[in-house]
């Protein structure tokens, strides 16, 4: 449509026409008058200029409502007509907005230089797409995978058995990947690799026999079954940097260093502050990120501490509030005002090792103290209840540091010099006052000359590296592992690892307003159905979630009806930057 004249200029009568094509001719009539031009500056209040600006705005709003109705779908559906046998009908859509993360990655370019290294024939960019939509959409095995793939908007064109040969070439183009990945994130979001943080997990498999990396090993699950491990390292925003495998059976201490070199090199973060907990806090590690620029902050077990060195670090004298210089005794605190509460106390202790100078900074929190006051009395009530019904014995069951039997003690009966058949358990007062003297108290050593709250601040955000291995293990399934090739798991694990990357980028553009299981959940049940080959009905909820996911990609899966034009369309524009 456009605005049409008639009559002389200056007094000429304003319309809306609508163009249109009658017998292979383009031709137009009036749709709607607007009036005369000098009406329209009297009761508009412009002048000529002014009313061609409002015409325009009419003409468009004519033009919306004319497209709006003329693209009305009418359908006829009979309630006695069957729908055709094996018949596909839903689409998941939430993978549109995982495409747009992969297309913002450009894992298409990346894709595109490994084929350049490989020769195979199956397309590598549409099955690791679908691999890692399924992993967040509907986690499980490969096979499962490929038939998630099937619901997916645009359904795959290559074969299982191509899924299979793929997981070779990325296992063997692995640190490639995570190395480009993290270079093109950076047009989705600036990474903060000031802080790094690293930690270890380790996954089960389900055999009896050890087999290439899967070894026997300390699981983190207490199972008896052959592990592999993983070291990962984050950003100071919770977003995954890098990862790699190691031997179910390596000690985690020796895992750091060829990781953290790789990304020294490969990742160019050559000056950063390592984080970790004291597990991976060796004295070799320590000495390695105390050069180059690097620096360090480690959690520190205070009941490991030499006597001398724990006493100093638990005696309640010369502690400070942060921001202040004053001392304070913490015996003389009113820990019941919300404020003393709500405070962090610290004190500084100096630690020399032969190696290294650093500083031990010990905090106290009240708020700290009574939870874990809080936590350890439902054990003992726990314990007491145990030895009520005789269902605990300390030394018979698992070594779990939250065992309630670890609160109880065994007492042997004797009669005539000798001991009794019969033994009692009671509680064990001397472990839960020694267990109570640590309470609030909590400590890292650094080797960085900085404010306390900066280190404060920095040890903090450490939980964010262990919500991203739940995340894996428990939203992306990323256990148990249907693959028995070494080079297939690395694999497996490296679609867990840009799945993980791709959600908490998505995470992070959504403005961390919504948790992992309201974008996921969200995610999985924006399903389509196809209607009687016009196109597609969204059968999920619109909500605020819905509607920041398409303002922020810029298109709609939650009108009335999608056409399939239109579909093709937006299935295109998830691919194409």
């Amino acid at each position: 449509m456009h605005v049409g004249y008639s009559g002389k200029k200056g007094s000429e009568t304003l319309y809306v026409t609508l163009s249109y094509v009658k017998n292979g001719k383009t031709t137009s009539k009036p749709y709607r008058k607007l009036g005369n031009v000098v009406d329209l500056q009297k009761s508009l209040g412009t002048d000529y200029n002014g009313v061609l600006e409002w015409a325009k705005k009419e003409c468009a709003k004519d033009t919306k409502a004319y497209k709006d109705e003329n693209e009305k779908v009418i359908l006829s559906l009979s309630p006695s007509q069957l729908i055709n046998q094996n018949e596909k009908r839903t689409f998941n859509c939430g993978c549109l907005f995982l495409n747009c993360l992969f297309r913002d990655l450009r894992l298409d370019n990346i894709v595109r230089n490994i084929d350049t290294r490989h020769s195979y024939e199956y397309n590598l960019r549409a099955i690791l797409s679908d691999l890692i939509c399924a992993r967040v959409i509907e986690p499980g095995s490969k096979m499962s995978s490929y038939r998630t793939a099937q619901q997916f908007p645009e359904p795959p064109k290559y074969d299982l058995h191509e899924v299979y040969r793929a997981l070779s070439v990325l296992s063997e183009e692995s640190d490639y990947i995570q190395s480009e990945v993290y270079r093109n994130s950076n047009h989705i979001h600036a990474r903060n690799s000031k802080v790094l943080y690293y930690d270890c997990t380790n996954y089960y498999f389900e055999i009896e026999q050890e087999s290439g990396d899967r070894k026997y090993g300390k699981s983190k699950e207490n199972r008896p079954n052959p592990i592999v491990g993983m070291g990962l390292f984050m950003d100071a925003d919770g977003i995954p940097l890098a990862f790699d495998l190691h031997p179910g059976s390596r000690n985690e201490q020796l895992t750091l260093k060829p990781l953290e070199q790789k990304v020294i090199r490969d990742f160019e973060c050559a000056e950063f502050i390592y984080c970790s907990d004291s597990g991976l806090g060796s004295e070799d590690n320590k000495q390695f990120n105390d050069m180059g620029g690097r620096s360090y902050v480690i959690t520190q077990s205070l009941k490991k501490l030499k006597a001398e060195d724990r006493e100093i670090a638990l005696n309640p004298k010369q502690f400070r509030k942060i921001g202040s210089k004053k001392f304070i005794d913490l015996t003389q605190l009113d820990e019941t005002d919300e404020e003393v509460k709500d405070t962090i106390y610290y004190k500084e202790v100096p630690v020399e090792t032969k190696k290294l100078s650093q500083t031990m900074l010990v905090t106290y929190s009240p708020k700290y103290k009574a939870y874990q006051q809080k936590i350890r009395q439902s054990q003992i009530e726990r314990a007491e209840a145990m030895i009520g019904d005789g269902s605990g014995k300390p030394g018979k069951r698992t070594r779990n540091p939250n065992d309630p039997a670890r609160f109880m003690k065994k007492t042997s009966v004797t009669a005539d010099g000798e001991t009794a058949d019969r033994e009692f358990y009671e509680l064990d007062q001397e472990a839960i006052d020694k267990e109570a003297m640590y309470d609030g108290f909590y400590a890292v050593v650094t080797d960085m000359e900085a404010d306390p709250s900066e280190i404060i601040a920095i040890n903090q955000r450490r939980w964010q590296i262990e919500e991203c291995f739940r995340i894996m293990k428990t939203d992306f399934k990323a256990r148990p592992v249907f693959l028995s090739r070494d080079d297939r798991i690395k694999a497996h694990f490296l679609i867990c690892f840009l799945a993980l990357l791709e959600y908490r980028l998505l995470e992070t553009k959504l403005g961390n307003k919504y948790t992992v299981t309201e974008i996921t959940g969200t995610l999985r049940k924006m399903n389509l159905c196809e209607v009687d080959n016009q196109g597609y009905v969204p059968a999920y909820t619109r909500t605020q979630l819905t509607d920041d996911l398409h303002e922020l990609y810029g298109f709609r899966t939650d009108t009335q009806i999608i056409r399939k034009s239109k579909m093709r369309s937006i299935i295109k524009q998830t691919k194409n930057r």
